[in-house]
């Protein structure tokens, strides 16, 4: 039943019982104690915020561009590697080259290059498994098996990944593949989790469920390199899908992954020109789609930078502009597998800065997309030290 309005009269007639009322003398006797007023509270602060708040405050333009990058250097000796998280960049991608003979002398390779105990830099490696392993000493399952494993073997394999990673100071992994195809001569076809949208997405999501918290989960390649024939390392691979078509297949197990928890996704540098001709690594119209369809609000990283001048096309060429472009269209952390020349690819963190900072202050990119960047990748740097601390102060994590 609908409630009744009052009337004037109604409200007439209250004031004036309210007035007599208030003139008796034994209104006081009567009246009940007033309600004690009740302050509103402040929601309680989010230290990790409040910290990265703090510390955006005090960076200059160059600073917060140099924390957009993420780089290598080959080799087992820490100095060139311990040289560029001094120069302020946020990561390092170890590779083949940089992995020793041990488990104990990685990990005081990664101690060595460490220079920030309130926010480490970021430690990523590519640890799928089978086709794509960096560690010899990882023998939890790989893709080759989990695709037709139920997924809580995906799970499982993926946290005893997580906590080989962890064990050595890696504390990003570039490992879960949420591309999806079911043509075995696809460049991809022997690291999806899944040969069907369905399948791949339930893998995924497990994958992710297993690396959370002990290392950051990354989702490659978006938005799927299985729909794109070729090999984004030396060409801009196609997929002659349109929107909706991906929406029902490709895009499946990105939001499974992303719904499940995954710190971060990599875009690739293949292209859906129904959507966007631009690859995805340097399309603003793909950047949207994930934050404001998928509903992504973590680190979105490049797949290896120098993968767009290898595939030899001109407007690929300077590494400057694509640089510019990547964060523009709303990259946070630029990947970059260098030489140990990085002049010989014409890459140095100096001139990605310049780049950086010169297409900021003639209005390519906003501050506010560089603060933007800059802020998530900090942020994700704290979350991790924090995530670090709460685990050594409690011995039966990880057990």
């Amino acid at each position: 039943m609908r409630a009744l309005r009052p009337t004037a009269t109604t409200f007439l007639l209250a004031a004036t019982l309210v007035g007599v009322t208030a003139c008796s003398p034994l209104a006081a006797a009567h009246t009940p104690a007033a309600t004690p007023s009740v302050e509103p509270t402040t929601p309680p602060s989010d230290p990790i915020a409040d910290w990265v708040d703090e510390r955006m405050s005090q960076l200059t333009l160059e600073q917060k561009a140099a924390a957009l990058l993420m780089l290598h250097a080959p080799g087992t000796d820490p100095a060139p590697l311990r040289a560029y998280v001094d120069a302020g960049v946020s990561g390092l991608i170890l590779m083949g080259d940089n992995v020793p003979a041990t488990p104990v002398e990685l990990a005081a390779l990664t101690t060595a290059v460490q220079g920030d105990p309130e926010a480490p830099v970021l430690i990523g490696i590519d640890e799928e498994g089978g086709e794509v392993q960096r560690l010899p000493w990882d023998g939890a399952a790989s893709a080759g098996t989990l695709r037709d494993a139920p997924p809580q073997a995906a799970e499982e394999a993926f946290a005893a990944r997580a906590s080989t990673l962890s064990d050595v100071g890696v504390s990003v992994n570039f490992g879960v593949v949420a591309d999806v195809t079911p043509d075995p001569a696809s460049f991809i076809s022997g690291r999806v989790l899944g040969t069907d949208a369905a399948g791949a997405a339930d893998r995924v999501a497990a994958a992710v469920v297993g690396e959370r918290g002990t290392v950051a989960s990354t989702l490659k390649h978006f938005p799927g390199h299985g729909a794109a024939p070729g090999d984004s390392h030396s060409s801009i691979p196609s997929a002659p899908l349109d929107l909706d078509a991906w929406r029902a297949g490709p895009s499946v197990p990105f939001v499974a992954g992303i719904d499940a928890g995954a710190e971060l996704v990599m875009t690739g540098h293949l292209a859906y020109p129904a959507v966007d001709p631009a690859p995805a690594s340097l399309s603003p119209a793909w950047h949207r789609i994930l934050r404001d369809e998928l509903g992504f609000d973590g680190v979105v990283v490049t797949d290896d930078m120098l993968m767009l001048q290898h595939n030899g096309l001109p407007e690929y060429a300077d590494p400057g502009e694509n640089a510019v472009r990547a964060v523009a269209a709303g990259s946070d952390l630029l990947l970059y597998v260098l030489p140990g020349d990085p002049g010989t690819v014409g890459v140095s963190v100096g001139g990605l800065v310049a780049a950086i900072v010169g297409a900021v202050q003639s209005g390519r990119i906003s501050e506010e997309r560089l603060d933007d960047a800059a802020d998530r990748v900090l942020t994700l740097r704290r979350t991790l030290e924090e995530s670090e601390t709460m685990s050594g102060m409690n011995p039966d994590v990880g057990e």
